[in-house]
């Protein structure tokens, strides 16, 4: 009965906001209902399934639901569970004071809440990816204290949005891991693409150990995009205090360009007047050019979104603010319910609104201003790189995880190989891996044959 009233305001609050009923014409209709999105509303009754009609333009949200409430319950979550199981420290033991709930909360109701939230963030993680393109792929880490096994150590969250052919902003996955190294970026990257994710053109993201690295093996064929605001503070820090602000003005000027042309010409202008005075900050924007002039290859109205992480930036802040309240969590699974009820909830009011990040249009320019990718590069990197995880498989000093990790990589590289697109057939007959100049000569082990053959 009472969900059956909460639908019914719901409803009406909508039909008012459009100017009209369900499937009824009249003159003051200002929008059109596009299907509906779930939302579970907890309340003294129980838990209530609603539905909230989505709009195909503009957005709509029924004033009496909180858009927070997921975060909010899965804070709560958090903190309850910490005391519970006695991690808690004294900034958390004042928390579940102020909640009241310091003598009236039972392991059994966290328990259920828990369950409920980990439901929520786990078909979330789980979704397709497939139904549309991203081009966009934006990829950042921040950090947070987790106890595991007596002791607390700090664990990376790894979060990826991504900028979908349509203009809007989808946040892509999660995770959440010891470090940042190359084997855990390829596991989570590998995770998306079996999800669905594909036509991506762009990877933008800090120079993390081991992304750009991974990138490029299970993101053939994307360009990677570094932070432009990362890597000047990367240079500032190899500068005299005193110069950090003059030579950070002068190349800011490479990006106040008009098109890429300018750009490049600026650029080498920036490093002539640099290497005069500092030689070394000079050789470290040459080695960055292709990585942090990516963005010129693109159009340009998308430039400034795209040369930086600030987007992931933003979301990160709003992430360490929520997990900064707890400090350090019980567990791995509690830092994945908080963090996950907070993306949950940034992507459904970044669906819900009426803004894209991107127009249509400047999304149609996209195509039209890519340059054509070398099929040929493109494969032979595959089988250079192929080849060489084959070898790393048969060579017995290597450890057991150093061979597992190639053979993964060769069937990522193998599937790349085996399905391309638009590549001419003598292309693929000259580059493939049964005419490998000495491949036949590999002195394979089990493993590697097995890689091998597939």
């Amino acid at each position: 009965m009472t969900e059956r009233l909460y639908q019914e305001l719901i409803d009406a609050e909508a039909a008012a906001v459009i100017g009209a009923g369900p499937y009824e014409r009249t003159a003051e209709r200002t929008a059109t209902r596009n299907g509906a999105r779930l939302r579970t509303l907890s309340t003294t009754a129980g838990d209530l399934e609603l539905r909230i009609p989505k709009l195909r333009a503009g957005s709509f949200f029924p004033s009496l639901l909180e858009r927070r409430r997921r975060i909010d319950q899965a804070l709560f979550a958090v903190v309850m569970e910490a005391y519970l199981h006695g991690v808690s420290t004294r900034k958390v033991d004042d928390l579940v004071k102020a909640l009241g709930a310091d003598t009236g909360i039972s392991k059994s109701e966290v328990s259920r809440i828990c369950a409920g939230l980990d439901a929520q963030v786990a078909a979330f993680r789980d979704r397709s990816l497939a139904e549309i393109a991203y081009p966009y792929v934006f990829l950042d880490a921040t950090y947070c204290k987790v106890r595991i096994d007596d002791r607390v150590v700090s664990q990376a969250i790894v979060v990826a949005i991504g900028v979908a052919a349509d203009g809007r902003r989808h946040v892509l996955g999660f995770d959440v891991g010891d470090s940042e190294t190359e084997e855990f970026w390829k596991a989570f990257l590998r995770s998306l693409k079996a999800r669905g994710l594909h036509g991506v053109k762009l990877v933008i993201s800090d120079a993390h150990a081991g992304l750009k690295a991974a990138a490029q093996v299970v993101l053939q064929g994307a360009s990677w995009q570094r932070c432009r605001v990362h890597f000047m503070r990367n240079v500032l820090t190899a500068l005299p205090k005193g110069r950090q602000e003059m030579v950070a003005s002068i190349i800011r000027t490479i990006f106040t360009q008009p098109d890429a042309e300018h750009i490049d010409a600026q650029f080498d202008e920036v490093a002539r007047m640099i290497e005069r005075v500092h030689p070394k900050a000079a050789d470290m924007l040459h080695d960055a050019r292709a990585d942090i002039l990516a963005f010129a290859a693109f159009p340009t109205r998308h430039w400034r979104q795209i040369w930086s992480t600030n987007p992931l930036e933003r979301l990160n802040r709003e992430i360490k603010r929520r997990t900064d309240v707890v400090g350090i969590f019980p567990n791995v699974a509690a830092l994945l319910r908080l963090t996950g009820s907070i993306l949950v909830e940034q992507h459904d009011e970044w669906e819900a609104g009426d803004r894209r990040y991107f127009s249509e249009a400047s999304m149609a320019e996209l195509t039209a201003t890519l340059t054509p990718v070398d099929e040929g590069v493109i494969l032979t990197e595959i089988h250079r790189r192929l080849n060489y995880n084959q070898l790393i498989i048969a060579t017995k000093r290597k450890t057991t995880t150093q061979r597992d990790s190639a053979a993964r990589d060769c069937v990522q590289l193998a599937e790349n190989l085996s399905a391309p697109r638009h590549i001419p057939p003598e292309l693929l007959e000259s580059l493939s891996v049964e005419s490998a100049p000495e491949a036949a000569d590999y002195p394979y082990g089990s493993r590697g044959r097995e890689q091998h053959n597939r």
